[in-house]
């Protein structure tokens, strides 16, 4: 069994501090397990092949949720041209009924799936506690229009929860 490096293990102690953000990120884009699963494995594929690049001008936190990001856009993209081309119907996600959390929560969750990509970024990022600053940072928008779309979201989703 070969040893592993010193990069290999600073990057691997990184992601499991943080692996946090990539099962909240798949959680909110996937449904099924093995898309769950399929979108993990990519994430961490695509996390280790960047790594070298990782200059640590912002934080691992944010370098990751930015990555994960495109990874899933870019998957979500692949799987619904493959789906239009196979001639299937391309659904929005529902909530697992087998999550183990509250009816408010799953309420939440299904509304939020239900937003589109770059909202649900936004709305994700603010949910973990990034500042307005740091979520621009993470989708290339100004702090500006994140603050006014970050608004904009939690009122539409107070809106949809309260029916």
């Amino acid at each position: 069994m070969a040893k592993e490096s010193p990069q290999e293990k600073e990057f691997l102690q990184l992601v499991k501090q943080h692996e946090r953000i990539i099962y909240k990120l798949v959680n909110v884009y996937a449904v099924d397990e093995e898309e769950k699963q399929d979108l993990i494995q990519e994430i961490l594929y695509q996390a280790w092949k960047g790594y070298a690049g990782f200059e640590g001008r912002s934080a691992f936190s944010t370098w990751l949720y930015r990555l994960s990001l495109n990874t899933i856009f870019t998957f979500r993209r692949k799987e619904s041209r493959n789906a239009t081309n196979s001639g299937e119907a391309v659904s929005e996600p529902w909530v697992d009924e087998q999550a183990n959390s509250s009816l408010e929560a799953k309420m939440l969750l299904k509304a939020i799936r239900e937003l589109p990509e770059l909202d649900r970024a936004l709305i994700s990022l603010h949910l973990d506690g990034y500042v307005h600053a740091e979520i621009a940072e993470v989708v290339g928008l100004t702090e500006t229009n994140v603050r006014v779309r970050v608004h904009r979201i939690k009122k539409h989703l107070i809106t949809t929860l309260n029916g």
